[in-house]
């Protein structure tokens, strides 16, 4: 098992190894006093391991209660919302108790997000059962949900007291879902670390799992170490999602997360190379890491409306929209342009 601690406002440590849902009691133990833990999770992984983590919750001496919402993005809105916080009202959870958010990125936003909401905030422990999750979502303590007008647009930064990455689940994930932490992965090595990059970019990601998770969550435990709160190098793990969340909205998210970041990514680096701010090479290695890894870099929509949602974008900042950009493979940076130009120069990265 390899830990990472994760040196925030709320220091908290990260486990990554096999086998530890069965153990998960006694690690909340180590962690919590709590006496009462709600578990929130979605129908299908409820269907995987909601047994295997209460039996072993009860065997640590805790009372369990859970609660099961229908998988996928849909979810991630208030009306889910709701009857959550109903939920934890109804099983008289107080500050002294836990959450468990065990799923994917959904789950984990918006468990986290009640969990930062109900009683002004109480605890929650995050076991990610996704790659996508693993790598990503589970880290950082950003929560939310999805409206209307965006992507996690409303939300709240609240840590867990742990984070809990038992690679097993990893095993029965579909292919398509595995490859959304695929696009995530890439990411990392994009902005951070070229040796990563180069796995990723080999297509064999299952035959360096230990080594792929362990190196992007500690990419992330870096950058987040050093803007908890979003509001300058933490940007950076965004490269490839201004476009992704647009394209994202765009499809009405029948197209999953990974896949609109890839996609976001080629887009971005061709702009990039099309303006003479970029290395044309950046977005050919981009392409192939993508390619290799069976995940599209293209799609046949209409990017002049989707790039409308952009103007909506969270790193916007009054009439100042900032993207992030690549030097070279590793090497991320955050590249500030007028909003007004942004759809321009999108535009230049999907052109034939």
């Amino acid at each position: 098992m390899n830990q990472i601690t994760v040196h925030t406002s709320r220091p908290y440590n990260i486990l990554i190894g096999n086998g530890l849902l069965k153990d998960i009691g006694r690690y909340v133990k180590e962690v919590s006093g709590c006496h009462k833990v709600a578990v929130i999770t979605d129908d299908i992984v409820a269907g995987l391991y909601l047994q295997t983590v209460t039996d072993s919750l009860r065997q640590a001496d805790l009372r369990v209660c859970s609660y099961v919402f229908p998988n996928g993005e849909a979810s991630k809105c208030h009306r889910t919302l709701l009857p959550i916080y109903d939920f934890l009202i109804r099983e008289q959870l107080t500050r002294s108790d836990l959450i468990v958010a065990l799923g994917g990125g959904v789950v984990g936003d918006l468990a986290g997000f009640a969990a930062a909401t109900y009683l002004r905030g109480i605890d929650f422990v995050q076991v990610p059962t996704t790659f996508l999750a693993q790598i990503d979502s589970s880290v950082g303590g950003k929560t939310g949900v999805d409206t209307d007008g965006g992507k996690n647009l409303v939300g709240a930064f609240h840590q867990p007291i742990l984070v809990l990455c038992d690679l097993d689940t990893l095993s029965t994930l579909p292919e398509e879902n595995f490859k959304d932490g695929v696009g995530e992965a890439i990411k990392c090595g994009m902005i951070r670390d070229a040796k990563l990059f180069e796995v990723m970019r080999s297509g064999q990601v299952r035959e360096h799992l230990p080594y792929v998770v362990s190196t992007c969550i500690d990419i992330k435990r870096k950058v987040v170490e050093s803007d908890e709160l979003d509001k300058g190098e933490r940007m950076l793990l965004n490269f490839g999602h201004t476009v992704g969340h647009a394209i994202e909205n765009h499809m009405h998210y029948q197209l999953t997360h990974g896949k609109c970041v890839g996609i976001g990514m080629a887009v971005i680096t061709k702009a990039a190379a099309a303006a003479g701010i970029g290395d044309p090479s950046i977005h050919d290695a981009v392409v192939q890491a993508l390619q290799n890894n069976g995940m599209p870099v293209s799609l046949d929509i209409d990017y002049s409306d989707a790039c409308e949602a952009c103007l909506h974008d969270k790193k916007r900042s009054s009439n100042i929209l900032k993207c992030i950009l690549i030097r070279s493979i590793g090497d991320g940076y955050i590249y500030a342009m007028p909003a007004e130009n942004f759809k321009p120069f999108v535009l230049k990265g999907v052109e034939k």
